[in-house]
């Protein structure tokens, strides 16, 4: 188990990702590149980046749109695929967006694959 948004989160997430391989990442989602900057992390804010559906340590030069929200909010929303949490957060302003809005919506909108649902439940079973 690794505490989530650790280095050894990361580390654990690239190799559980290379494994699984292909993702079969629905069209919507294949192209949105999403920085990400979590705060309260135990190791303080910690920046990320959803990337063609996977997680990517700090930020992308060519992501349009950036969020910012508490951990807590995070891990619900990428870890334990709450997609109410998601709107719960917009909506109480726990979630502050930069950059391009219609990303959010081709975010909101898509559905995983079976591949990526497989992924996150690996990533969860690995995360403290």
């Amino acid at each position: 188990m690794a505490v989530f948004l650790s280095d050894e989160w990361f580390t654990e997430v690239e190799k559980l990702t290379q494994v699984a391989g292909d993702l079969d990442v629905p069209a919507a989602l294949a192209s949105l590149v999403l920085n990400i900057t979590v705060n309260g992390a135990a190791s303080g804010d910690v920046d990320m980046c959803l990337n063609g559906g996977r997680f990517e340590r700090g930020h992308n030069s060519s992501g349009s749109t950036k969020l910012k929200l508490p951990v807590d909010l995070a891990r619900r929303i990428f870890v334990e695929n709450d997609q109410s949490a998601g709107m719960q957060g917009f909506m109480s302003g726990q979630i502050r967006v930069e950059g391009d809005m219609s990303k959010l919506m081709a975010m909101q909108t898509s559905r995983p694959s079976d591949k990526q649902k497989d992924l996150l439940k690996q990533i969860k079973a690995i995360t403290e």
